[in-house]
């Protein structure tokens, strides 16, 4: 499963599933593009993480809102490491607000930070990966709630149905190029975002009783996925999301 000689950009990866997934990249031969968009602190460390292992990374900040700074991290990692080689679109965010509670600075918020980055981040890496030659791969961390109502979250469900059919149809398009893209839906995992929950005892025991596996994953377990997805171990996969989540979307009880 070697990504020796291969650059890699992982975007939002100064924390949590981001950052997993660039330090397990490093760790299989990858050149990293570490992306941050507030907190370079924590970006620094986790070059030095990687560097310290005997890998190359570089810290690139960049809002991933913005089509210019996805494009500045093309460039950068070009600039770095010679060329592309795998896009894994991870930044996002959510409000936690429903349908009818929703304001349109927090719908505009997550579907520019969720769905609009995934998009361009596509659609740039993919012309640098055409204009190079060699093909690439392009993976997108989606969420189980693609494809499963959460209420109470409405624009984070719509922007990852989005990054769904993103993937199955750009998937589509790239495929005579030999550009992979591929999603990859993680259920819950230990990250910040559900640091308030894991905290507490009763809700933790909520969360662990609906999976089947009966807990969370860790970021390192989404991350060594998406290492095999960047890998030439998974060239026939495209257009297609791989679920990650402990047996989560299929253990509600059918009536």
């Amino acid at each position: 499963m070697s990504l020796d000689n291969k650059a890699a950009i992982v975007t939002g990866s100064d924390s949590g599933i981001g950052r997993a997934i660039a330090l397990e990249l490093a760790k299989q031969g990858a050149a990293v593009t570490i992306n941050y968009h507030k907190n370079e602190d924590a970006a620094k460390a986790t070059k030095q993480e990687i560097e310290a292992a005997g890998g190359r990374a570089q810290v690139v900040q960049a809002d991933v809102s913005s089509v210019a700074d996805i494009q500045k991290l093309v460039d950068s990692t070009v600039a770095a490491f010679g060329r592309l080689d795998i896009l894994v679109n991870n930044a996002g965010m959510e409000t936690r607000s429903s349908t009818l509670e929703t304001t349109e600075h927090q719908f505009d918020l997550v579907i520019a930070i969720d769905l609009k980055s995934a998009f361009f981040g596509v659609q740039l890496a993919a012309k640098q990966m055409i204009k190079q030659g060699g093909g690439g791969r392009i993976i997108n961390i989606s969420s189980i709630h693609e494809d499963w109502p959460m209420p109470g979250n409405a624009p984070y469900c719509l922007a990852k149905g989005g990054v769904r059919m993103l993937t199955r149809t750009a998937g589509v398009e790239l495929a005579p190029h030999g550009i992979t893209v591929v999603g990859v839906a993680p259920g819950a995992v230990h990250t910040p975002i559900d640091e308030v929950t894991l905290a507490d005892p009763v809700a933790k025991a909520k969360l662990e009783s609906a999976i089947p596996l009966g807990r969370v994953a860790e970021p390192s377990e989404i991350a060594s996925l998406v290492a095999f997805l960047a890998s030439d171990a998974a060239s026939y996969g495209t257009a297609t999301t791989y679920v990650a989540d402990g047996g989560m979307m299929q253990a509600s009880v059918g009536l």
